[in-house]
């Protein structure tokens, strides 16, 4: 496993067969192999990188820790991964320094926004080179950027969705969707999966389905959840329910070209439908995969069943490719290409900017047409610096093969991660496409009992210690999330394999 030579080179070279071999600490540090007369052998060599980094010359992390205490909202202490927390000084491509100089490899790329690498060089110039040019104006003038850029993300759709609006965020991007089905269509109730995440504005907290990410308040008016359909840890799944290198380990007696369970996950949605909203709605809202609720994947054929009812009771069909999208899938560039169904619209952040703050809705000329009704003005929304990162990481895509990178290190490190679940009664289940993935975790696959969330942060922080930064996510804390920069290489997965088959055998022996 750890030795698997690889046909994908990222931007760090692997340095191999070089006379100063490094070897990897538990505490994420590296160190030369002399250094240390018996290194440990059974955490493998973390892969090489060409890249140094500058040497951190600020605040101790002492200080860090109490001006975040002190100065910067509570909630960013509350969301802070790992009891002892990462200080993040530099990123490049798939790499992240702390402030001591240790080496992370970031397969979670910032909440899956990092999509073709931290830093990288190409989409640095063009912001660069813009900000020297001209810094923001709106769009009250008519400037190029955004002019060339909305033509171009525009030609990555299919017909009739090539009108663009373009946004600070996903959260931004939803809320404006809701607004624009709802003006379209006449009607007001939108109908969510359950453990979807859409955004935290009032607004899409009614969208978002998991209750760590509600407040108390009145939010999310005609916001109505349906049965997610999840056929892991649903009531219904079998052998060959989703679209992935992976199934689940359930049975079932499914004639080849029909689901059962996406039967009855439809027949769920019917009851909705009966039961809970009006005879006509605006909208149905869909991740293709979920994100934060970890990687969820549906039926084959649930989205293009569920969208022909939703269209049949007045909707739009809105798919939220925030997570999914710019090939992160790697089948196809869009998530709900592998669903074979054309939304009415679709929103996107996160990937679309590489970190840079931006977003967008995709709509087709009739819907955008009902929405010019009032007037609707974002500042900073579409500014020149946004427009020009997007096109720059649009065209990155292209030329690094990043979309090609996720269906093949993706499509790997599921299959290998397989043979971990098999191997361990705690992995209940692996999933997802490309990379977006997801490792769920149990107590026992019998029971299929999520694993309790001090057992996932002794895992999570052992996998950390050892050099590797991953996510979690699902309603119940209970899935780990991988969701790198789309750069990473083979030996980047063979690493993390190595390290979270590592991680584990830890927690089973103490346990």
């Amino acid at each position: 496993m750890f030795k698997a030579a690889s046909s994908l080179s990222g931007r760090c070279a692997l340095l191999t067969g070089q006379a100063s071999v490094k070897f990897h600490l538990a505490s994420g540090a590296l160190c030369q192999k002399s250094a240390f007369k018996h290194p440990p052998t059974d955490i493998p060599d973390m892969p090489s990188c060409n890249f140094k980094p500058e040497e951190y010359t600020g605040m101790s992390k002492e200080r860090i820790m109490e001006i975040r205490r002190q100065n910067c909202n509570p909630m960013i202490m509350k969301v802070t991964y790992y009891k002892k927390p990462v200080f993040i000084h530099q990123g490049y491509m798939q790499w992240l320094w702390d402030v001591d100089g240790r080496r992370y490899l970031d397969l979670f790329a910032g909440v899956a926004t990092v999509s073709v690498g931290h830093c990288h060089p190409k989409v640095t110039a063009a912001a660069e080179q813009q900000l020297k040019r001209l810094w923001h104006t709106t769009n009250i003038y008519a400037y190029p950027t955004l002019h060339e850029y909305s033509e171009k993300l525009a030609s990555y759709l299919p017909d009739p969705l090539k009108v663009v609006y373009l946004t600070n965020s996903g959260s931004e991007a939803n809320d404006l969707a809701m607004l624009m089905a709802r003006l379209h269509t006449g009607n007001f109730d939108i109908i969510t999966l359950r453990g979807s995440y859409h955004g935290g504005s009032p607004q899409t907290m009614g969208l978002t389905s998991n209750a760590a990410y509600k407040y108390p308040i009145a939010n999310g008016l005609g916001c109505t959840t349906t049965m997610c359909p999840d056929v892991f840890r649903g009531p219904w799944g079998g052998s060959h329910c989703r679209d992935s290198p992976v199934q689940t380990t359930r049975q079932c007696s499914c004639a080849q070209g029909h689901c059962m369970a996406n039967d009855q996950y439809i027949g769920q949605l019917k009851e909705t439908f009966a039961t809970s909203v009006p005879s006509r709605i605006a909208a149905f809202f869909g991740e293709p995969i979920q994100g934060v609720g970890g990687a969820v994947q549906y039926p084959k054929n649930y989205l293009k069943d569920a969208y022909k009812l939703v269209r049949e009771k007045g909707g739009v069909c809105i798919a939220d490719e925030v997570q999914t999208g710019f090939g992160r899938t790697g089948s196809h560039f869009w998530g709900f290409q592998g669903h074979d169904v054309i939304p009415d619209m679709v929103t996107m952040a996160k990937g679309i900017g590489n970190g840079f703050p931006m977003g967008a809705v995709v709509t087709t000329s009739e819907i955008a047409a009902a929405f010019a009704k009032g007037v609707h003005f974002n500042t900073f929304g579409g500014n020149p610096v946004a427009c020009a990162v997007g096109s720059s990481v649009l065209d990155v895509i292209k030329e690094d093969g990043t979309q090609q990178i996720s269906l093949d290190v993706g499509t790997y490190l599921m299959t290998e991660l397989a043979k971990l679940r098999d191997k361990y009664e705690i992995i209940g289940d692996v999933r997802g496409k490309g990379l977006q993935i997801g490792v769920e975790m149990v107590k026992d696959k019998a029971s299929r009992d999520t694993l309790p969330p001090e057992a996932m942060s002794e895992i999570f922080e052992d996998i950390k210690d050892m050099g590797i930064l991953i996510g979690k996510g699902g309603v119940y804390g209970q899935i780990f999330r991988i969701q790198p920069p789309m750069c990473i290489t083979m030996e980047d997965a063979d690493f993390f394999l190595a390290i979270f088959d590592k991680a584990i055998h830890n927690y089973m022996e103490r346990r």
